[in-house]
This record gives structure tokens, sequence and C-alpha cells, in this order.
């Protein structure tokens, strides 16, 4: 885990080059992907033993197969996301060394359309969906008070964009427009290096 900003870490996993994050406030953490499977909540808990949320930046396997482990808690995604299992498991056939036996796939708790915001106990982080990308259903987290932002597969460093069944290659530019809105002083790609110098 890298402290990235203060009280947020990302995790990055050679596997995939993949990107999960957290977010620590006074009163509870925001888990930001879950990953491959269960180790991203044991990593969690080595830093807080706050209680968690979990928000999904999209539903593709390498994002969200290690959701089981956090249960019992809220799952956030945005209202288009859902367990299909054909686009969640996508290509992870060609993966088996990096998933479960027998995947368990878990829909989300809670969504919302195109805003959220979450008060985690002196700092607040804001969901954003700016339209359909990579997905259908993409969410951008924004930590404000630290111009963190985590962009999911919307932005991938050092790998081409992925355009898979749902992507909407059309709309992806006025997506990136309206992330450089928010005026990030570090973007966490889905995939690569989280950096100032992404544009």
């Amino acid at each position: 885990m890298i402290e990235i900003a203060t009280g947020v870490f990302v995790k990055r996993h050679e596997e995939l080059d993949l990107n999960l994050g957290l977010v620590v406030g006074d009163r509870e953490c925001l888990v930001i992907d879950t990953g491959l499977n269960d180790a991203f909540a044991a990593d969690v808990r080595k830093i807080t033993p706050l209680p968690w949320r979990v928000v999904l930046t999209h539903n593709h396997w390498d994002h969200v197969l290690g959701t089981p482990a956090f249960l019992p808690c809220e799952i956030w995604a945005h209202e288009n996301c859902t367990v299909d299992e054909e686009i969640l498991l996508g290509d992870a056939k060609n993966y088996p060394e990096l998933i479960p036996v027998d995947p368990v796939l878990v829909p989300p708790t809670h969504t919302f359309k195109n805003h959220k915001k979450f008060d985690l106990g002196g700092r607040t982080v804001e969901l954003h969906h700016f339209g359909p990308s990579h997905t259908s259903h993409d969410v951008v987290v924004h930590v404000p008070d630290v111009d963190v932002v985590f962009a999911g597969d919307v932005v991938e460093i050092g790998a081409p964009v992925q355009f898979g069944p749902d992507a909407t290659p059309e709309n992806w530019p006025n997506v990136i427009e309206q992330i450089k809105r928010l005026a990030p002083a570090m973007v966490v790609p889905g995939h690569g290096t989280p950096t100032a110098e992404w544009t």
C-alpha cells in the first residue's frame, strides 16, 4: 500500500498493473474497487480498523472479485452496474491463476445516478458518473481535500484503452474533460502509475 496523500492509499498489483484505493476519514473508510481476490481486505485492515464501505468504479472482474471479503457492508456503484456474468468475467478465463476457482459475483447494495457524497469524518469523498465511456456505468472518485481522483479504467497509463461490449468511445473525450474540470493534482488510473501528468 502506497500513501499518495494524507490518508489516501493505493494498492498496486504487478498482476495487470492494477490499482485499488483506500480513503481514510475519522469515522470510516472508503474502499475503491476490491480487486482479484480476498487479499485486499486484509491489506486494508493493516492500515485501519474503521468501518468500511465499498465503491466499484465498474463491474469488470479484476476490479470486483474481491468484494465478498468485505461483506457485510454497503457496496456502491452507478445505477447501470449489473452482475452480468458475461460482461463481468469477460476475459478472466485467460487468467485462471488470478481468479478464485468459484468466483462469487456480488451485486451493489446501493446505487446512484450522477453524483453522491460521503462524509467519512473530517473529509468528504465525491462519486461522479460523467456518462458512459469504458463502460455504461463508470464511477470517478474525487477526494477534494487532497485533489486526488481515482478514475477507474476511464484512464489507463502504459496500456491502450479497452473497448468492451458496453464501451461508448464517442463519449469518452467528454468524460475526460469532466475529470479535468475537477483539477486533480493526482490521478490514479485503473491500471498504470498514479500521476499528475495524465493527459
